[in-house]
């Protein structure tokens, strides 16, 4: 039996500029993004007779590979080599789908990392990350971005580039631990209530690049004046960073605000928050927000009923909890 442990995210700037319709004929993308204490577990274990089960908001019992419904399911025991004789449970700490907080690619990368693991191969993150890439957007034709499966396999608080050639280039902001769990003390995340897929809003997004260049130039430069203020502690500056993106991401797409979202997020900021965003593509999902510490009771009570969740920075990507019989 193998149990992988695999962090969601957040994305403080440079959201957008991670899909290929941009980073390959601009230039390069830039995201920063952090994984937070919130995971997806995937327990793989070894079957008696040859047939594959895999259980997550439905059960499959197949005889065969090729008759597995879960998309991501069967490109993952493909591109490892398991084609039977196997079991694949997934444990979500939120919601699976829609949140905003890359679940899909957090999954992807932690049953690769569980996959691998069965068959006795361990694979660094950034090998895990390219393969999750390569499942969601190259074998599945997914409309998505790259930042969230490099950010599920490395764990931390990164700036990751995106070049033209398809390499990325991985850079962990240097925090100390003190200095980690004064971001963390920053940030808050309130549910919406409304989860979406990303897939239509990505798609949209990604059809018009040329029309949305200039923002999306911008949204890049944004990621580096988030790196430079986690990199200072300067958390005014970044929730000041996130607002500016945020007002830009908003006109990138259809959908990516509501007018309901547009009042939360006013509140928000009348009540004490530097700054935030939606996350993920938009629609719905959570509110992140930048504040003081102070004000955490004051935002929660402007913003209520919304739920409020408390997260803090993980500095673990991708990893293997449990090897055994």
């Amino acid at each position: 039996m193998i149990i992988t442990r695999t962090p969601l995210r957040i994305s403080f700037a440079g959201g957008g500029t991670d899909l290929p319709s941009f980073y390959r004929h601009h230039g390069g993308g830039a995201v920063a993004s952090a994984a937070i204490d919130r995971y997806i577990h995937v327990i793989v274990n070894e079957k008696f007779d040859k047939s594959i089960r895999v259980a997550y908001s439905r059960t499959e019992n197949v005889d065969h590979l090729e008759h597995l419904q879960h998309p991501i399911v069967k490109e993952a025991m493909r591109l490892t080599g398991v084609h039977d004789s196997v079991e694949i449970h997934t444990i979500a700490d939120i919601p699976s789908e829609g949140t905003g907080l890359g679940s899909s690619s957090t999954f992807t990368v932690g049953l690769l990392n569980a996959l691998h693991a069965f068959r006795g191969v361990l694979k660094g993150p950034a090998e895990l990350a390219e393969e999750a890439c390569s499942i969601e957007i190259d074998r599945l034709g997914g409309a998505l971005g790259r930042q969230d499966d490099y950010i599920a396999a490395f764990g931390g608080v990164d700036y990751f580039e995106f070049r033209p050639d398809d390499t990325v280039r991985a850079s962990p902001i240097p925090l100390s631990n003190l200095h980690r769990e004064g971001l963390s003390d920053h940030l808050s995340l309130f549910y919406t209530g409304v989860t979406r897929r990303a897939e239509g809003i990505l798609k949209t997004q990604s059809e018009r690049t040329t029309a949305n260049l200039d923002a999306l130039l911008r949204m890049r430069d944004l990621a580096g004046a988030a790196r430079d203020a986690i990199i200072r502690a300067d958390w005014a500056a970044l929730g000041e960073t996130l607002d500016e993106g945020w007002r830009l991401k908003r006109g990138l797409a259809e959908g990516i605000t509501t007018p309901e979202i547009d009042v939360q997020y006013a509140a928000a900021r009348a009540a004490g928050a530097y700054g935030g965003k939606i996350t993920g593509a938009g629609g719905g999902g959570f509110l992140l927000l930048l504040h003081p510490p102070e004000a955490s009771h004051q935002i929660a009570a402007a913003l209520s009923p919304m739920q409020r969740l408390a997260v803090r920075i993980t500095p673990e990507g991708s990893r293997i909890l449990f090897v055994g019989r």
